[in-house]
């Protein structure tokens, strides 16, 4: 049996983002976008779950993010996911690669008890492919980034194809490792309509905060309670929860500074013919190379 942890991020719809739903800091209003599941985190999913599947095991979904984040941990559970876990706080906020790594490392050791560690190689919100590396190197694992086939599992030894510009490499390393996934290394299977109904009113401690809010008939622990009893409760680890240095959360723990944002439009111009011969060819190359779009 393997077990795994699968770290998942809700994001901003970027298909459709504009200036508008830029902040003058340079982040993004995520309030002004939908928000959906990370696809490469998705794919890593299903990666995770074709190994339970096979060997058996325990599959653990975890993001970090706000209270509205648990709608993608009740699509893990629908998809196959054993357990959940939300990682929220207020001062969380503004995080970069470098203070979400610190926080996942963390609230992965609270965990614990894991063969591997599966991750989207990026976010589209950030694409840095950063958070996965940073990760492991905060829990001193070996990594293997860019994954987009598992081709043998054995004991405590994986081998995996990755792909690199041009090709691909064959990897093996010693359980446990994290591994980045691509997007076309699985394709996400639909949710089991059996595990719809069953987890559809699965709450976080928010969710049932809001419930027993105005209603004097409700009380949040009587909720908590109820809701533990049948798994439906989604589990919220804090800041405080996780014994965190604030100096490395959120804002604080973040270096990365956004210097400039702009909106830039492209814009068709003049067309150039380009004979198909070795002469055009070669005469094309030159000149994006001049501009610095090649070399």
């Amino acid at each position: 049996m393997y077990n795994s942890i699968v770290l998942v991020k809700q994001v901003p719809d970027t298909a459709n983002i504009s200036g508008k739903v830029m902040k003058e800091d340079g982040t993004v209003n995520r309030a002004k976008l939908p928000a959906i599941f990370n696809h490469e985190d998705k794919s890593a999913l299903e990666l995770a779950l074709q190994i339970k599947d096979k060997f058996g095991g325990k599959v653990t979904a975890v993001t970090m993010g706000p209270a509205r984040a648990s709608d993608i941990l009740r699509e893990c559970l629908y998809m196959g996911a054993d357990e959940v876990l939300l990682i929220s706080d207020r001062k969380f906020a503004g995080a970069d690669t470098l203070a979400t790594s610190y926080v996942l490392s963390e609230a992965i050791k609270k965990v614990g008890d894991f063969d591997f560690i599966f991750a989207g190689r990026q976010a589209i919100d950030g694409d840095t492919a950063q958070v996965g590396p940073q990760t492991a190197e905060k829990i001193n694992l070996p990594q293997i980034t860019y994954a987009e086939e598992i081709i043998e599992l054995s004991g405590k030894t994986v081998k995996i194809k990755r792909k690199i510009d041009g090709g691909h490499e064959i990897l093996s390393a010693k359980l446990p490792v994290l591994v980045t996934v691509i997007k076309t290394a699985a394709e996400p299977r639909p949710f089991s309509a059996k595990r719809v109904m069953a987890y559809k009113n699965a709450k976080s401690l928010t969710d049932l905060e809001s419930m027993a809010e105005g209603n004097s008939l409700l009380y949040v622990d009587a909720l908590v309670h109820e809701y533990t009893s049948n798994s439906l409760f989604i589990p919220t680890m804090t800041m405080d929860d996780l014994k965190l240095d604030p100096a490395r959360c959120g804002v604080n723990g973040s270096p990365t500074k956004v210097f400039k944002v702009e909106s830039v439009v492209l814009a068709g111009g003049n067309h150039v013919t380009v004979e198909a011969t070795k002469e055009g060819i070669g005469g094309l190359i030159d000149k994006l190379m001049e501009d610095h779009i090649l070399g």
